[in-house]
């Protein structure tokens, strides 16, 4: 593991990178998504405070169990100063998207126990295709696939 001295209160991104895990275009693609920040110094090269490793680190974390980026910078920005996440804000926040996780793995346990039904198949018109219909309300009533109008009745086959 990469040590940086105490004394140390910026990093470049060489050392950002190697001490976080991050790839070099992973925290300048954050940057770019306003995930974290740096400064830049008169030979317009940047600089990470310190603190920008937890935060690295709680992104990653985030990412890890699936969490949008989008939603990882809506938390990042309601913390005070954008100051680094804590403990406890990891706390508060894993729990909020607790039941995003929840039900991603509903979805994902379904797509495993069903995926087998479907290889190979190929048609998409199956009584009932969990796969590429999920919770198919037509197919009690009708089977193969069929083109909706945008107030949910049937488009009429005029061809």
């Amino acid at each position: 593991m990469h040590r940086i001295p105490e004394k140390i209160h910026e990093l470049t991104v060489g050392q950002l990178a190697a001490r976080s895990g991050a790839a070099v275009s992973a925290l300048h693609f954050y940057e770019s998504k306003g995930l974290i920040s740096s400064r830049r110094t008169p030979g317009n090269q940047r600089r990470y405070s310190r603190d920008t490793l937890r935060r690295v680190a709680f992104i990653r974390a985030a990412q890890r169990v699936g969490i949008p980026l989008a939603t990882i910078r809506a938390a990042l920005a309601e913390l005070p100063e954008e100051r680094t996440p804590t403990r406890d804000d990891w706390a508060h926040l894993s729990e909020a998207w607790r039941s995003e996780l929840d039900e991603r793995i509903r979805q994902l346990n379904r797509l495993r126990d069903h995926l087998t039904d479907c290889i190979g198949c190929g048609c998409l018109s199956l009584d009932s295709c969990v796969l590429s219909n999920p919770d198919d309300a037509f197919g009690e009533r009708q089977t193969g696939s069929r083109l909706l109008t945008g107030n949910g009745q049937r488009a009429r086959d005029d061809h």
